[in-house]
């Protein structure tokens, strides 16, 4: 038994260090989200989805866009013409997982992209840029989503729309 003790401690020291597994460095918190306010009201989410359609059409994409309260609840829809359907859930489904994770659809797309894929168990995560928070006064309102273009279109137009109507 002692030799074995002794041929164990023996490869032990032997592996290079390289080899070995050296704890991750600790992750800092992430900033805390805003806090949820007072849903978004028809009229706004009809100005959004009115400026994303303008930003949309400026760009040659036909979209779709879906503007949600903060509970990820559907306040307002529109589709330009022609979109294919499957954008009429993805729009959905970008703005709800925006509302209820109070972040962009796109910080879940570079999570995924890094290797976070705990992120694929979560239901109600789209890790798909495109969903927006909207955020008035520090506090969610609600959250915009738009398919139809590339994640990354969607989501400058999903910007665009937000500013267009609420600035910054």
């Amino acid at each position: 038994m002692k030799r074995l003790v002794a041929i164990l401690v023996v490869l032990a020291t032997a592996v290079p260090a390289w080899s070995q597994t050296a704890p991750a460095p600790a992750t800092p918190p992430a900033a805390p989200a805003p806090p949820y306010g007072a849903p978004i009201g028809l009229a706004a989410a009809q100005a959004l989805i009115d400026r994303a359609i303008e930003a949309g059409r400026a760009r040659g994409f036909r979209l779709a866009v879906a503007v949600v309260e903060p509970s990820g609840e559907l306040v307002a829809f529109g589709r330009m013409d022609d979109v294919q359907y499957g954008s009429i859930n993805v729009a959905q489904a970008k703005a709800r997982s925006s509302a209820r994770f109070r972040a962009a659809s796109a910080s879940a797309e570079e999570r995924l992209a890094a290797g976070r894929m705990a992120l694929l168990a979560i239901d109600g995560i789209v890790p798909v840029a495109g969903g927006v928070p909207v955020v008035v006064d520090g506090r969610v309102i609600g959250a915009i989503g738009v398919s139809r273009a590339s994640s990354a279109q969607d989501d400058e137009v999903a910007r665009a729309a937000i500013a267009a109507v609420f600035g910054g």
